[in-house]
């Protein structure tokens, strides 16, 4: 399919769209997983085929089952979520391209750093109303503060996997 995704104003299906983390501990042995409930977004889809916007995690959303781990990661160790409630992606530019991906670039904002972040996502789902976007890309938590690292258990990048869906509000 070759996606024209059509000019306007866009707003995030909520109950369509997941935002979900993977992460390695115990030194590697064990794979944390997790899923912000609260995720909200808008964008704006150019003339000339570029769009920008925002998708904004509530930071104490984040669910790992395991109520122990979920309050540690709400604390000032991780993300901070009483003085830094918001993860923020504003996304700067993003192009569709002819195999139906589209090149994103953008700003992460997590406990208040920002650091530039660009991500390819796959266009899932196309109509004039409607449009689904994956994606997959890493994180260096150290880089927003995110460094306690008991006894060396957390090590490496920290995937970021998302299905976003949109619908579009105005022309």
């Amino acid at each position: 399919m070759t996606v024209a995704v059509e000019t306007g104003l866009w707003q995030l299906a909520p109950a369509r769209s997941t935002v979900a983390i993977k992460h390695k501990t115990m030194w590697g042995m064990v794979t944390v997983k997790g899923t912000f409930s609260g995720v909200t977004g808008e964008g704006e889809v150019q003339p000339d085929g570029t769009a920008r916007g925002t998708i904004t995690l509530d930071a104490a959303s984040l669910d790992t089952k395991n109520a122990k781990r979920d309050t540690h990661l709400r604390g000032a160790d991780f993300f901070d979520a009483e003085r830094h409630p918001s993860l923020v992606f504003a996304v700067r530019n993003a192009v569709v391209r002819q195999d139906d991906t589209v090149e994103i670039t953008g700003q992460l904002t997590v406990r208040g750093i920002s650091r530039p972040q660009s991500a390819t996502a796959r266009v899932t789902e196309s109509s004039a109303e409607a449009v689904t976007l994956t994606a997959e890309f890493t994180v260096d938590r150290e880089q927003f503060g995110l460094g306690w690292n008991q006894m060396g258990m957390i090590r490496g990048l920290t995937t970021v996997t998302s299905t976003l869906s949109f619908t579009r509000t105005s022309a």
